[in-house]
Formats: structure tokens, C-alpha cells, sequence
């Protein structure tokens, strides 16, 4: 199974930010948008018996105010080597775009163009169109979004303008040049309850404006993609074409915005998710005043708590996430926070599975204070924080490092290792400057570098030649004889796993290996 987003569209070959000033009035028509003083807003009775007959009078007031939207996008393709070169063949070939004349390697880039397509809705009578960020985003890495094109459903197209966007909750904000629009207005999705009637309405495929109707699944759903988003679930038909279009309840308010279908093949098996409109339309608010959305943050690593991590801390298991890195400079490092913390509520909420404490800790504004309850080698304690501002989904792709490198020597010396008959089935190293420039570690990082792993030990699923073990137990090592000295020392006090610390890159977690006879 995996996680698509329901966007049509593809790049010939390999496959814009811009923020724009509010019209301090557009804004005051959005604010101030109700059902009885708005003449282009659109309304819908509910019925009083649930479900109606049929959906057909509903979906005529509310579809004028959903529409396509199409993206036309180039990439910079550079030719291929000719696979002639160097034979009598070569100027013959090269002239097919293989390289430049004579053969000669690399002729000059070509631009290719591509197209996206996807859905969206107009929010207010001016103009202002919601729809989700990957629909206008460009699809290729290279490629860029050369023009947006808003089609509403009488076929009148626009050219429209990013007024603003926010990848981390996949929104963004459109505007077209056009009054008098019929638009719909946002309702309040944390009354939503599971078997609650909903109808979705986009542009599957690139059919044209589609009607689908279905059922809320579950509300506060995590995907995959997880952190801190939360989304409705349902059984409405949602595919490829859909992404950035509303999902109605049965007053004719939007509900949700659909953005990922679950899915083998890329279409629908009844499983689609849209993003709330509690958490959507505080954003859109936030864009329609020219700011950018800004969350909390605290500048750590963490990790869910398994089974095994929850018998070498002696916790529950899905209580509280561990602290794996601490950012220097960050809110964590200047609260107290340390590598190994628990922490297991966020402002007196419980940090789970489905409150994870990047959910809760993004939800407080930067600067704001985060009461932390913290367990500490076996102790509780409390820890104020200060917010900070999250960076971009980048700048915390690149604090996360990528994957381990295999720079080791090959002759590790046989009197500097750890036997593999030991506990942990591991041979190691002393980790010498030369060895962490090798496999990309900080000079400042010290413990003993994994050379050799058991294929038949419990480390083999978890550790791989090239991490780091800083820590066994939270107590340092920086030789072969430390680590064999933590690991007795553990298995003397009765137990059957320790808690390591494995430094890969620049990213840090903790695990715990069960010891061997």
C-alpha cells in the first residue's frame, strides 16, 4: 500500500512562490462572509431525516463554486552522450539530439514543457481560490511552474497568482481577477463524527467537475506522512484530479480539503483523506493577511516507543516519545532538555500515538510557554520550555542527515574489536578523526564505531557498520572495553536488552538490542 496525493499530471521529460499584498477589502468580504449577508453565498438546508433522496439539488448550488486548476510547467533537460562516439557514426547521430555537432559531448539544454491538473474552491466573491500546495507546485525537481490557469465550471478561465502557500500543511491560496464569483464558506469540522454523509466534488482524471458521495471513515487520522497532521477519512471516491477540492458536509460547508488517497494502484479503494477545515482555514486566514504560518518548535529528535524500547526504559509501551537529539541553540537545549528525556505530556495533554509531541508542540505559537512532563532515568519531573519557530520541511530534512556511509577500513585490527561472540554480536572500533571524516560524523561525536555486525544477532535488524554507539545504557563508551564492561554490567543486574545510543551522520536515535547467550 502507499500514499499518493490525488493530483493529475506529468512532465514530458523529468516529470513558485510568490506572496502577494491583500486588498484590505477582499479581506473584509472574507471575514465577514455569512449565510444571510452575502448575495453570492452559496447555501444548503440539511435535511432533517439524514441522507436526502437525492444529492442533485445540493451539488447544483454548490458546484458553480468549484474549479480546475491546470499548471503549465518546463524543465531544462540536458542531451544525452551520444552512444556513437567516437565511430564513423557519430556526427550522423549527434544531430538527434545525442550531443552537439560533430559529435562533440554536451549540446546545449532544451526546455521541455509539462502540465499538472487538479481541483480547487473559490472562498469568496472576489476571487480567492483555496487548493492544495502539491497541485501548484512544481512536479519535477528542475521543472517550474511557468502559469496557473483557474477553469471554473462554465469554462471561463483565469489566470491566477499565488497569493500565498504553506507546504508543511499542503495549502495554498490562489486569486483570480473576477467579482461577483459564487463561493462557499468553511464549517466547523471538529463536529464531524464518524458515518456522518459527506460529498466531495473535483476533477478526477481530468474528466471535468465530478460528484462523489460518501461516508466520514474516521476523524483524526494519521497517514504515513504522520507528525503532525490529522486528517478526515472517507469513503467518497477521491482519485487522481481530485487533490485541493472540498469536501461538503450536508449544509453545503466545506469540511475538508481532499489531499492523499490510499492506494496500490494510484486510484480510489474507498480510502481518502482530506485535511480538516479547523486546521485549513486558520491557515488560509493567515495567508489572505500577506504573513507566513509559523509553528512551534523545540529542536529535537524523537522516537516512538516499541516494545522493546518500552521494556529497557521500564515505560509502557505508546507512553510518551524519547528524545533521541538535541538541536544546539534550539528551545530544548536552553529549557534543559537532554537525550534520553521522555516526555510524556505537552500543557497537561498526553503525548500518544495520536498526539504525537511534534503535533502538540506545533499547535503552540513561537515564543509561547510548553509545560513538558519529563521522565528521566525512572524519575518525573516538569520542564518549562519557550517555543521556537519550526524551519521548513528542508531545513529539517537536512538536521536529520541521510543514510550511514561505509567509509571503514577494511583491516580494523583484530585486537581493537569486540568479539562476535559477544552479547551484542557487534565488532568495533575506536572512532579515530579519520574514521568520522569517513563516514561523515562530527569531530565533536565520540563512542566506538561499528566495523562488523552479526547477521544472526537482534543488533543485525538495528545497527550497521558505520554507525557510532555513543552511549550503552546512557553511560558513555569510547573503547572496545567500555562496551564490554556496560554490557556485563547489564547483564549481571538481570537484564536481557540494553538501550544504545547510535549516532548515523548527523542523525541520532536510540535503540534497544537484546542480549544473547
Amino acid at each position: 500500500m502507499r500514499f499518493a496525493y490525488a493530483i493529475t499530471g506529468a512532465l514530458l521529460l523529468g516529470g513558485a512562490t510568490a506572496t502577494i499584498a491583500l486588498n484590505p477589502s477582499s479581506a473584509q468580504n472574507y471575514a465577514g462572509q455569512t449565510a444571510q449577508n452575502e448575495p453570492g453565498m452559496i447555501q444548503s438546508a440539511a435535511p432533517r431525516g439524514g441522507a436526502p433522496m437525492s444529492f442533485a439539488d445540493m451539488v447544483a448550488r454548490l458546484q458553480p463554486a468549484v474549479v480546475n486548476i491546470s499548471t503549465k510547467q518546463s524543465i531544462q533537460v540536458t542531451q544525452a552522450a551520444n552512444p556513437f562516439q567516437g565511430t564513423p557514426f557519430a556526427e550522423l547521430f549527434g544531430q538527434f539530439g545525442g550531443q552537439g555537432q560533430g559529435g562533440q559531448q554536451g549540446g546545449p539544454p532544451q526546455r521541455r514543457q509539462g502540465a499538472s491538473l487538479g481541483s480547487g474552491f473559490i472562498i469568496s466573491a472576489d476571487g480567492y481560490v483555496v487548493t492544495n500546495n502539491h497541485v501548484i507546485a512544481a512536479g519535477a525537481r528542475g521543472a517550474t511552474v511557468d502559469s496557473i490557469t483557474v477553469t471554473l465550471p462554465d469554462r471561463k478561465e483565469y489566470t491566477a497568482r499565488v497569493v500565498g502557500r504553506d507546504p508543511d500543511s499542503d495549502l495554498a491560496l490562489l486569486k483570480i481577477n473576477a467579482t461577483g464569483l459564487p463561493f462557499v464558506r468553511f464549517g466547523d469540522s471538529a463536529r464531524t463524527r464518524v458515518g456522518d454523509w459527506v460529498v466531495a466534488i473535483g476533477n478526477p482524471f481530468g474528466l471535468g467537475g465530478t460528484v462523489t458521495a460518501g461516508i466520514v471513515s474516521a476523524v483524526q487520522r494519521v497517514t504515513e506522512g504522520g507528525g503532525r497532521e490529522r486528517f478526515i477519512q472517507t469513503d467518497a471516491a477521491i482519485n487522481q484530479g481530485n487533490s485541493g477540492g472540498p469536501m461538503f458536509d450536508l449544509n453545503g460547508n466545506v469540511i475538508g480539503i481532499n489531499s492523499q488517497i490510499f492506494s496500490q494502484s494510484g486510484g480510489n479503494i474507498g480510502i481518502g483523506f482530506a485535511i480538516p477545515a479547523e486546521e485549513a482555514k486558520p491557515i488560509i486566514d493567515t495567508l489572505m493577511k500577506g504573513a507566513s504560518v509559523r509553528r512551534g518548535y523545540l529542536g529535537v529528535g524523537i522516537q516512538t516507543i516499541d516494545d522493546d524500547l518500552a521494556s529497557a526504559l521500564g515505560l509502557p509501551k505508546d507512553h510518551g516519545e524519547l528524545i533521541s537529539r538535541i538541536e544546539p541553540g534550539e528551545a530544548a537545549q536552553r529549557a534543559g532538555l537532554r537525550a534520553g528525556d521522555v516526555v510524556t505530556r505537552v500543557n497537561g495533554r498526553d503525548v500518544s500515538p495520536d498526539q504525537t509531541l511534534s503535533y502538540l508542540v506545533a499547535a503552540a505559537p513561537p515564543g509561547a510557554a510548553v509545560r513538558l512532563d519529563v521522565i528521566r532515568d525512572g524519575r518525573p519531573l516538569t520542564i518549562n520550555a519557550t517555543a521556537g519557530t519550526r524551519p521548513s520541511a528542508e531545513q529539517i530534512a537536512a538536521l536529520n542527515g541521510g543514510p550511514g556511509a561505509d567509509g571503514l577500513p577494511e583491516d580494523t585490527g583484530p585486537a581493537q574489536r569486540v568479539p562476535t561472540a559477544n552479547p551484542l554480536g557487534l565488532n568495533v572500533v575506536p572512532l579515530t578523526p579519520q574514521i568520522a571524516r569517513s563516514i561523515g560524523i562530527e569531530p565533536t561525536v565520540t563512542g566506538v564505531a561499528v566495523a562488523g555486525v552479526d547477521p544472526s544477532s537482534d543488533a543485525a535488524q538495528k545497527v550497521r557498520r558505520g554507525d557510532v554507539i555513543v552511549s550503552v545504557n546512557r553511560q558513555p563508551v569510547r573503547t572496545a572495553a567500555e562496551l564490554n564492561a556496560a554490557v556485563a554490567a547489564a547483564r549481571s543486574g538481570g537484564r536481557e536488552q540494553v538501550l544504545l545510543y547510535i549516532q548515523r551522520q548527523r542523525a541520532g536515535q536510540f535503540t534497544a538490542v537484546r542480549l544473547r547467550g
